[in-house]
């Protein structure tokens, strides 16, 4: 929030924010024609669509009072969108311009009374949103007199002649220093103490009660050769901290995160052990194999480490602060030759082999593309450390944009280090220093409730350029990409591209690299959206795009991408230089489903990509099913129609190349893969604005999706129609969640983790339980048959847990694995020639497996369905028309059908394992069958597994785990939703459950509840009146259940949200069937 005051002394408190598209008809009457002579006539809506950073100044009443827009590239035409550096140059030598530092202004008007205050604070926000930005250039006639707004800030530097037609345009410029400065950065002094407690106390006591009131002067006074304290000052006041000490104890570093991208932080040693002796012997040939083909490449990773020299690293320490002294005389008034230094040391000592984005790339990568680890395996590094560590930090909030000013300063006094590094707990905020960091991965058997963070000095290089690939790249390009397991398919399209400029079907290709001290650290490449109106129909782009306002050839297809890790801050930058580059508004990454049989991707699929965070994913749309021969040529184009391989598609565009997204770090464990549970991680997923690091799910069969059953094959269970494979794969969940396989036994809410039945435990900060109910291995009563009991005369047994060992040949099926497994079973054992099946329970699926055997062949005189007494008179499907003309298809398939029966004994109370026979008690008299196979359909319960860890936390159930309406246990980081849970009785809605409603509107529901937790954009959500406390939620989402039943019919059945009833009374009540 800021104070305008215009020259007749009215006030306004203004803030600036994003500009979006409601904006534009307020921008529009801010348009005068004196404005039209400066920016020639503008299309508002086109400019920001590819603009790459546009900001709206608003008063508190939301009123517009000001708009500007920003592009990487001059207006007026006066020179090319991919060649403007040249030109700007030759203008003035002594302005260092680069992609990198500089924006352009192609618009800015205001509210004319207030007008030079809104330009000056839109200029400072836009300093303080782009850090890297040191020059604005505005670009008019050169008869045009700038006004008296934009002269006040803008300075003439020359002129240049337009492209097109003959007319000369002057270039002006405004300077960060005027707006935004860089920081001062000195070592600290006892005096500054006064200055610096204030803002230590606005954020934080502990300290101060921890080690006194003092504590910041003492440990000014305390430095020596390994500690360190600096500030940041303004006007002669320090307004920021930094204390940095070159202790690091990296054995527990080591013991907790995988920091093999930047080899341990130690530095390279000959008795590095660094990978296991299996791997190592295939690495060997694999190098062999790589000097005879490309002996003009250096070596790879392991074989080019070498000792970094002390010479080194003062060359690399002496060319960054001649960087950084020219940052600063940016900021100076005088004025001075100044340019990158031409000399710079290579760095390929201190960053060979760094390029491990599989490694440093969020977890989520690894799921995708990566084998397994080695279970135990971890590299052992002997060399020195290279790392020093920051231990306090602390910067007034008002400076705080500038905060990577200090690292210059703290690593020429560590001339001797390679890397920064700080350690925070992972509930803190990820503020704007740490952006510039790496964070890095830790090893699943990590206690340590901190997230480590790595900075690498040579990532304060800013001369990164980015540029279109040469053929005497390849060995760059080679070195880089040489520990990525895909990397043969990057050489390939990079030597199609400088063959051909094209890959083999035709479509154009653009390869870029990114090169710092003439050393290449990175690739990408991309080509031509072929199937764009595909992806418009198909996904939401509009979402994040005017697509009229997109020509065809400015949507490009993003191949690859790998950018060494030390540079990884620039990566949104490299994006954006390819969009200018290119000609590109817009990028497409699809991520196709991975292959069940193999470790990688299927065949489609192309290259990881490191900057998959920094795409937004787009949501699927949801298809008509269109009746192509029916509608002939009246049917919509093949572009549209073709059903090719789903895939889950991310992108970005000029607008989103400057916006950042909040990361939320905090630990979200979800605890069964239910429907509720994957909806739940689906909208947390997809909110493009927020980055989750810490999503994990943990389940018996991990992620579902896995296509196990061919899609033409009959299903053994029915499907609520929540979701299917192929909303699995537009999803690809496994690119932002991590998956533990396992079963969850226990929770110790005191250390705030789950115990797995391995002994594994996973920490969380919020708990999400969703494991639902499933069916459950039955208990035999135990009665013999041969004394002629009937069902009143044996116990009831329908409470008991079965608790012996469950026979090989007896199946509850639950998941598509378990369908699988029983398939496998069926097909292995020549159940469909011999022996008989008896299929036990009352549900639907009793009837769709049923179904399913006879479909793969099973005769329907081998089938018994033996169903249970009923629990209730309301039937699974509750329509007697459906319901007779099934039992007419069973009984035309020659299945014998048993009602009221009760399991007794498994061969006849003898070892169970496996089922020969299978005894049963009726009201009448009882009955054996012989058995090769046991399907069991009863009544679903919640796991005893589940049960038991729920009991032993000491969370409230009362036959299902109590919660309240916003989904919460008696434990506040503790959630529950889904069939496992009941509402407390307070709200006196026994006959209510989550069962009653979607489990897909549950799953949004629950995201929606806690998204406030880590949404700041979100309005604060206030307290119901205490009468409305007394409600349960009431969702409209339709409940749906369908499967095919015996005769082959098609069953679907939707309903709303109700408390199950007989359909009889259902249509006598008086507004059935109306909608």
């Amino acid at each position: 929030m800021s104070v305008l005051t215009s020259p007749r002394g009215k006030v306004e408190v203004v803030h600036c924010r994003r500009t979006e598209s409601q904006d534009i008809y307020c921008i529009k009457s801010l348009i005068r024609k004196f404005t039209c002579k400066l920016f020639g006539k503008i299309n508002i809506i086109y400019l920001l669509e590819k603009a790459n950073l546009a900001v709206t100044l608003c008063n508190d009443k939301e009123e517009i009072m000001a708009q500007a827009t920003f592009l990487d590239y001059p207006n007026w035409n006066v020179a090319k969108q991919d060649d403007w550096v040249s030109v700007f140059r030759e203008l003035d030598s002594d302005i260092p311009c680069t992609p990198l530092n500089t924006l352009f202004m192609h618009l800015f008007v205001a509210v004319d009374e207030y007008s030079v205050g809104c330009c000056k604070e839109i200029l400072r926000t836009v300093y303080k949103v782009v850090p890297e930005l040191h020059f604005i250039f505005l670009i008019v006639p050169s008869y045009m007199s700038l006004g008296s707004t934009l002269v006040t800030v803008f300075d003439q530097v020359g002129n240049i002649p337009c492209l097109t037609y003959e007319e000369d345009f002057a270039v002006h410029i405004c300077h960060r220093h005027s707006h935004y400065p860089q920081l001062h950065i000195r070592k600290a002094r006892v005096e500054d103490h006064d200055d610096l407690m204030p803002i230590f106390m606005r954020y934080d006591t502990i300290l101060k009660e921890t080690y006194g009131e003092y504590f910041l002067a003492e440990l000014i006074e305390a430095q020596d050769e390994e500690n360190h304290a600096v500030v940041c000052e303004v006007e002669g006041t320090a307004v920021g901290f930094m204390s940095v000490c070159s202790r690091v104890n990296m054995q527990l570093l080591h013991e907790c995160f995988d920091l093999g991208p930047f080899h341990g932080l130690c530095f390279p040693h000959p008795d590095d052990v660094l990978e296991s002796p299996q791997e190592l012997s295939v690495r060997r040939s694999q190098d062999a194999e790589l000097r005879s083909s490309s002996q003009g490449s250096q070596k790879i990773v392991e074989e080019s480490q070498e000792p970094v020299f002390p010479d080194t690293m003062e060359n690399i320490q002496e060319n960054i602060a001649k960087e950084a002294a020219s940052e600063e005389a940016l900021t100076a008034v005088q004025s001075g030759n100044v340019s990158e230094p031409e000399d710079i040391e290579k760095l390929s000592d201190v960053s060979t082999g760094y390029a491990q984005d599989h490694h440093v790339s969020s977890r989520s990568l690894a799921s995708l593309l990566l084998p397994e680890e080695p279970v135990h395996f971890r590299p052992i590094y002997r060399g020195a450390s290279a790392a020093f560590c920051i231990q306090l930090f602390c910067i007034d909030e008002k400076y705080e944009a500038r905060s990577l000013d200090f690292m210059n300063f703290v690593f020429s006094l560590f001339s001797d280090k390679n890397f920064c590094v700080i350690s925070l707990p992972h509930l803190t905020p990820e503020f704007i220093l740490i952006q510039n960091f790496v964070k890095m991965v830790p090893f699943s058997t990590c206690t340590l409730e901190q997230d480590l963070y790595v900075f690498h000095r040579a990532g304060l290089l800013k001369s990164i350029h980015i540029r279109f690939a040469t053929l005497l790249d390849t060995p760059g390009v080679e070195n880089l990409v040489s520990t990525l397991m895909l990397n043969k398919s990057i050489l390939e399209d990079l030597d199609h591209y400088n063959k051909a400029r094209k890959d083999p079907d035709g479509t154009l290709l653009q390869a870029f690299v990114a090169e710092v001290a003439e050393q290449i650290v990175g690739i990408a490449v991309i080509r031509n959206e072929m199937d764009i109106e595909y992806i418009r129909s198909h996904y939401n782009i509009e979402d994040f795009i005017y697509f009229s306002h997109h020509q065809r050839e400015e949507h490009g297809h993003m191949h690859h991408f790998a950018l060494n890790p030390i540079f990884r801050h620039y990566t949104k930058f490299f994006l954006k230089e390819i969009l200018r580059l290119g000609f590109k508004s817009c990028l497409y990454y699809p991520v196709y489903p991975k292959s069940r049989e193999g470790k990688f991707q299927n065949p489609y699929a192309h290259s990881l990509t490191s900057a998959l965070h920094y795409l937004v994913p787009v949501r699927p749309r949801r298809q008509i099913v269109y009746p192509l021969e029916k509608l002939g040529i009246n049917a919509p184009s093949k572009a549209v129609s073709k059903d090719p391989m789903s895939y889950a598609l991310n992108h970005t565009n000029r607008k989103l190349t400057l916006e950042p997204k909040i990361t939320v770090n905090a630990k979200i464990i979800v605890v069964g893969a239910s429907s509720v549970g994957i909806s739940f991680l689906e909208t947390l997923v997809f909110c493009s604005h927020l980055k989750f690091n810490n999503l994990t799910l943990i389940s018996t069969h991990g992620l579902p999706g896995k296509k196990l059953l061919d899609t033409e094959q009959r299903k053994f269970l029915a499907s609520d129609h929540c979701f299917n494979n192929k909303d699995y794969a537009l999803m690809s969940l496994c690119s932002w969640v991590n998956v533990v396989v396992g079963r969850m036994t226990g929770i110790d809410r005191a250390a705030k983790h789950v115990v797995l039945s391995t002994g594994e435990i996973v920490l969380y900060d919020h708990l999400i339980l969703c494991t639902g109910q499933q069916y459950q291995v039955p208990c035999p009563t135990g009665a013999d048959i041969s004394q002629h009991l009937t069902n009143r005369e044996v116990p009831n047994s329908s409470q008991q847990r079965y608790t012996g060992k469950v026979p090989c040949n007896h199946f509850t099926l639950n998941e598509e694995e378990d369908c699988f497994k029983a398939l496998t079973w069926i097909r292995n054992n020549s159940i469909t020639t011999e022996g008989n099946v008896i299929v036990y329970g009352n549900t639907i699926d009793t009837y769709t497996t049923v179904e399913t055997l006879l479909n793969l062949g099973v005769s329907g005189s081998r089938i018994h369905l033996v169903q249970p007494p009923p629990a209730s008179t309301i039937t699974c499907i509750n329509n007697y028309s459906v319901e007779s003309a099934v039992a007419d298809a069973l009984a035309a398939a020659g299945v014998t059908i048993y009602r009221d029966a009760i399991l007794a004994q498994w061969n006849d109370g003898l070892h169970p394992d496996p089922i020969y026979s299978a005894s049963f008690t009726t009201p009448t008299k009882p009955f054996r069958l012989p058995c090769s196979m046991f399907f069991s359909f009863c009544e679903k319960n919640v796991d005893y597994e589940t049960f038991k860890a729920l009991n032993d936390t000491c969370l409230v159930y009362d036959g299902r785990l109590v919660i309240d309406t916003n989904f919460h246990t008696n434990d506040i980081a503790i959630r529950a939703a889904g069939s496992l849970t009941k509402f407390s009785n307070r709200y006196y809605s026994n006959e209510w459950t989550h069962s009653n409603f979607s489990s897909k509107e549950i799953g949004f529901q629950l995201a929606a509840a806690m998204l406030h937790l880590f949404d700041p954009t979100l309005e604060p959500v206030t307290e119901p009146p205490a009468d409305l406390d007394r409600l349960i939620p009431m969702y409209k989402g339709a409940k749906i259940q369908g499967g095919i039943l015996p005769g082959s019919y098609h069953y679907l059945h939707i309903a709303k949200p109700a408390i199950p009833t007989p359909l009889e009374v259902q249509m006598a009540q008086p507004n059935y069937g109306s909608v």
